[in-house]
């Protein structure tokens, strides 16, 4: 390493909490890995749906509800079969995938209301739109926030992005037709919304501010995050949109007025409709990329926070929004973690594949430093998977398991090769019961194999009590 790559090397690791002569020890990767394309480092888009099942894509299996887009970004690149969350619900899904921790080590490990939005990230928090400014990216944020309101250290301009547009927090981002989304920390009006109905659709705003910013970036690297709101509910789409739906004649039970979210007539066809028209935004951001001829220079990521909520109009079982997987929103079971992911780099990932490699969100961390060539921090619970995405399976680390854990339900999970782990209402107990399924024979986790298996319970339990930290946020345990 010559002397101003030392220098920039040591500024980095001082920025992020690590002490050079320790970080000295981590490699630089992207010359072994070949990630420049030409000159320059790549682009990165992350795409995170909200609330979206493991089968509600066309390409995971889904057969009602239309994503061409997304099946094409699918057969151009690389499906993941054993892609994890952070956690089953919005906040802590978003704070995994932006921190690189696991649930046992994270700020935030569920939701938690703070004046109005959520608990903010602390100030000295580094998150991955820091480590793309480091190597010199603009760095954009458009969707739900949920890290942090106006104001607060967690805003997301405080947390590494040159620009934020959309809801900073998460009650706001229930309705399509909000009064009001935030640009940086300025209120962008939007006169005829009253959140439950309006003129001006939030989700085409957002499309049109990334397609904005990739435009304004396109001749410098770029880190793009799309956490959008969809299918998130309340059930709200425009009519353009509810027309395909409607015309299939599915037989349909009003969501009522007087609930939570917002009523709808058709609660199936406006929950399939706000799917294909986030699939529609996604074609719309992959054909400006190739428009600008900068395609090839660009990994994009899809995923989901978390899995398919329970309630308010949307029918999981009509869409077989999980398949076989047991569990929804909220759940530590399959269900409600394992999500579908699709990564697209033409040139570099090979087209059509699937992989079953284990990984979590927050893998995406350390993927970005591997990506710009910058060092791992030691603080970080995840495991690159930039090896797996360029088919250099000999470099490939493994994780020697997963770990989640929620307040609310008292739950802690494990997932250890083919086992997987779980507790609930743990902070109830001083001797919670363990569940043990063996995912390889039995994917909907209806056999509890632990009375059969003590040595592995005795694994996953010690694993439990390593992973978790306290926190005076989100006690968990008993006595906590």
């Amino acid at each position: 390493m010559n002397r101003r790559k030392f220098l920039k090397f040591c500024a980095w690791a001082t920025a992020a909490g690590i002490s050079p002569a320790k970080a000295a020890g981590l490699r630089l990767s992207n010359d072994t890995l070949n990630v420049r394309v030409g000159r320059r480092l790549p682009n990165v888009i992350y795409i995170l749906a909200d609330d979206l099942g493991y089968r509600e894509l066309g390409c995971y299996g889904q057969r009602k509800i239309r994503t061409p887009n997304l099946d094409k970004m699918a057969a151009e690149g690389m499906r993941f079969t054993q892609h994890y969350t952070g956690n089953s619900i919005c906040a802590p899904a978003r704070g995994s995938v932006m921190c690189g921790k696991h649930m046992g080590h994270a700020f935030i490990r569920d939701n938690h209301a703070y004046n109005g939005y959520q608990l903010p990230l602390p100030a000295d928090t580094t998150t991955v739109a820091h480590i793309f400014k480091q190597a010199g990216y603009a760095t954009g944020a458009m969707g739900k926030w949920g890290l942090g309101g106006p104001g607060t250290t967690g805003h997301p301009n405080k947390m590494g992005f040159d620009l934020f547009f959309g809801y900073l927090g998460q009650a706001q981002a229930h309705y399509y037709y909000p009064p009001h989304l935030w640009r940086n920390d300025e209120k962008i009006d939007l006169k005829g919304n009253n959140n439950r109905t309006g003129e001006i659709y939030s989700h085409d705003l957002i499309v049109e501010e990334a397609l904005g910013f990739i435009g304004d970036n396109r001749n410098r690297p770029f880190f793009l995050f799309l956490p959008f709101t969809i299918p998130h509910v309340s059930l709200q789409v425009p009519q353009d949109s509810l027309d395909e739906y409607l015309q299939l004649g599915w037989p349909e039970t009003p969501y009522p007025e007087g609930q939570h979210y917002t009523p709808h007539d058709t609660p199936k066809a406006a929950y399939a409709a706000m799917i294909t028209r986030m699939d529609d935004g996604i074609g719309r951001i992959m054909a400006l990329l190739k428009k600008f001829g900068i395609d090839e220079d660009t990994l994009v990521i899809f995923t989901s926070d978390n899995g398919t909520t329970y309630c308010c109009g949307v029918d999981y079982d009509f869409f077989d929004s999980v398949g076989e997987l047991r569990g929804l929103k909220g759940s530590l079971y399959e269900g409600g973690i394992r999500e579908p992911m699709i990564a697209r780099w033409p040139g570099k990932i090979r087209p059509g594949t699937t992989t079953d490699h284990i990984s979590a969100f927050y893998d995406f961390l350390p993927m970005a430093c591997e990506l710009t060539g910058q060092p791992i921090p030691d603080w970080t619970d995840g495991i690159s998977f930039l090896p797996r995405l360029l088919g250099q399976h000999e470099k490939q680390q493994q994780h020697e398991y997963l770990y989640w854990e929620k307040k609310s339900g008292g739950w802690q999970a494990v997932r250890m090769g083919k086992w997987k782990g779980i507790r609930r209402n743990v902070q109830n107990t001083p001797n919670p019961v363990m569940q043990l399924h063996d995912l390889d024979n039995d994917i909907s986790e209806s056999n509890d194999v632990a009375s059969a298996n003590p040595g592995i319970v005795a694994q996953i339990e010690q694993i439990m009590a390593q992973a978790h930290t306290y926190s005076s946020n989100f006690p968990l345990l008993y006595g906590e």
